[in-house]
């Protein structure tokens, strides 16, 4: 996770707006309205979603891969965003 004050006011910042956009995403649902408009929503909500991953994968692999002590710790670091990244792809 963010590793300074200033790295976690960002993501919380993107998390933040990420939930407004899921309230009006949930909103325009719970009105009935055009199809065309719910779907961009939804599309913008998982925009979001992906540009909030990347900021953290960015953050992880600088941190942990990047900067780690030692090659070992690298390559557990980088073994552990495959999988994760695995499963956020499904």
């Amino acid at each position: 996770m963010p590793h300074s004050a200033r790295e976690t006011g960002k993501i919380l910042a993107r998390v933040n707006r990420l939930k407004g956009q899921l309230d009006a995403f949930a909103k325009a649902v719970e009105a009935d309205e055009d199809c065309y408009q719910v779907m961009l929503l939804l599309a913008s909500c998982r925009g979001a979603l992906n540009g909030l991953m990347g900021e953290v994968v960015e953050d992880h692999i600088r941190e942990h891969i990047v900067e780690a002590e030692n090659k070992k710790l690298a390559t557990a670091a980088g073994e552990d965003l495959i999988e994760i990244m695995k499963s956020f792809w499904k």
